[in-house]
């Protein structure tokens, strides 16, 4: 079966291609993302941990890939699916193309696939799991693997992505922005995106990044101006040391939580979260900021939202929401200098409209530095 690919749902559709990428066998969540470009990003975003992605846009891989875009130190997605892999790579930042860092990573990939058809039995159907293989050519045979492999609900996945270690952003990155003024910064990675970092220090600030186990004694003793919890993979309601962290720094220090971060912030305010049916994947979606009544199309990668009015005793309003399944997309404390959002201010892929709220989070820490 020389360059033959399978992909096979657990409701049984198969979906047979070519194999592209790494030999093997790959499972996990099959979700779509919409972004036309972006690949190498969505590649390497460690929410993706845990997935395998679907690329809406057919033609992928046509800029190739380089070191300077990636989101992190590897990719983290358990498996790609395309419609077509560009034959050339043509960018003049292009140091590699996408099928040589495929294979060089160990991703198995697929292209061939009819990824119109596979995106409307997902958006009708959910999100599933799937596999992926190069290798087996009984489709009937993948399924029966594929219907045994774990599923995303209750998995600690962060533990897979966050840092071994406590590290500084380096100084040679950080950039001249006089708005943070050397603000410290202790990001709690949970699966963080370089970008949100890149964002942090163009602002000015010293960024110290601390694994997902980290106590809250211990990021206390690093005597931040503000904590940044980061995006990540899977349900947020197994990572219950985070949230016990969490709850512990609530009133004690400024905190801006993005994605991941914005789940396990409601949970600790005593909140719940709930998988979404297909998830958001993709930098199209429009998000109103209810304030001001601006729309703005941001990057999102999540499969689980908060309910922001099983929040008790009313200490949390909404401040954003999805415009096209009213979602939220945005909460804040009513007296305590917190605020966090669903989708990536740091866009990358995508827009770069909800690039400010990094500017809202320093004013914020900033005032309260001022009032210490």
């Amino acid at each position: 079966m020389s360059g033959q690919a399978w992909l096979v749902l657990e409701d049984g559709a198969a979906f047979r291609g070519r194999a592209i990428g790494a030999e093997g066998e790959a499972f996990g969540e099959v979700v779509f993302n919409t972004a036309m470009t972006g690949y190498q990003e969505v590649l390497t975003d460690p929410s993706y941990k845990g997935q395998l992605v679907c690329m809406t846009y057919p033609h992928i891989g046509n800029y190739g890939v380089n070191e300077e875009d990636v989101e992190s130190r590897r990719p983290w997605v358990e498996g790609f699916i395309i419609r077509e892999l560009s034959p050339i790579a043509s960018n003049f930042r292009s140091q590699e193309s996408l099928d040589a860092y495929l294979k060089r990573h160990r991703v198995v990939a697929i292209d061939g696939v009819d990824t119109r058809a596979l995106t409307l039995t997902l958006r009708r159907q959910g999100s599933m799991k799937g596999g992926l293989s190069t290798t087996e050519p009984d489709p009937q045979r993948l399924l029966s693997r594929v219907r045994a492999s774990p599923d995303i609900v209750g998995v600690d996945l962060v533990t897979q992505v966050t840092c071994e270690a406590p590290y500084e952003w380096p100084p040679t990155a950080q950039g001249t922005g006089d708005r943070g003024q050397g603000t410290k910064i202790t990001v709690m990675d949970f699966g963080v995106k370089r970008n949100i970092l890149r964002e942090l220090a163009a602002l000015g600030c010293r960024v110290s990044i601390v694994p997902a186990a980290t106590s809250a004694k211990e990021i206390l003793a690093r005597q931040p101006d503000g904590v940044v919890l980061s995006n990540g993979p899977g349900d947020p309601a197994a990572v219950t040391y985070a949230v016990a962290t969490i709850r512990q720094l609530i009133g004690r220090v400024p905190m801006l939580g993005i994605c991941l971060g914005h789940q396990l912030l409601g949970l600790a305010f005593g909140g719940q979260t709930f998988k979404l049916t297909f998830g958001h994947h993709g930098g199209n979606h429009p998000v109103q900021d209810l304030a001001t009544r601006k729309v703005a199309i941001t990057t999102q990668n999540h499969n689980f939202a908060v309910r922001v009015d099983s929040i008790p005793g009313g200490q949390v309003e909404l401040t954003h929401r999805n415009l096209n399944d009213q979602t939220v997309e945005g909460m804040r404390h009513k007296t305590l200098p917190i605020f966090s959002l669903q989708y990536h201010p740091e866009a990358a892929p995508g827009p770069h409209d909800a690039r400010y709220l990094f500017g809202r989070f320093l004013d914020l820490v900033r005032g309260q530095t001022a009032d210490a």
